[in-house]
């Protein structure tokens, strides 16, 4: 199938991805990730090589009592090419420790979606700065 996808496509994909990380369901957020994606997050030292490496990281924040109460996006921008597309917005995010201390981060995110043949959209890359 040679999909064309369009900038509302991408938005809702991404809109699930936000929905799912501001609740902490973890599988519907890693639903959103094909399992060859990798993630650069500003606060790991290195690149995380596929979907399984990076769940089994947050299996250790939810694990200690970490969790999202809060996800905002703003400044959204996509851009499509061909069969894939960047999606990059300004992200405030707020979460809990076990002990009830909250912090917020103020971010910008870039996700890249990839087109599949059976015509899912999924996040391929994501790429986490501090703002």
């Amino acid at each position: 199938m040679n999909q064309t996808i369009t900038d509302s496509d991408v938005t809702a994909a991404a809109d699930r991805i936000i929905a799912a990380f501001a609740a902490t369901d973890t599988e519907a957020y890693f639903a959103g990730f094909d399992p060859r994606a990798t993630f650069v997050f500003h606060s790991e030292p290195r690149t995380l090589r596929d979907r399984a490496e990076y769940e089994r990281l947050w299996a250790g924040w939810v694990e200690s009592g970490w969790r999202v109460v809060s996800c905002d996006s703003s400044e959204r921008t996509v851009t499509v090419v061909d069969r894939t597309a960047v999606f990059s917005h300004s992200v405030r995010t707020v979460t809990e420790d076990a002990d009830g201390t909250r912090t917020e981060t103020r971010e910008r995110e870039s996700i890249v979606f990839a087109a599949r043949d059976d015509g899912a959209l999924l996040a391929v890359h994501e790429h986490l700065s501090e703002a």
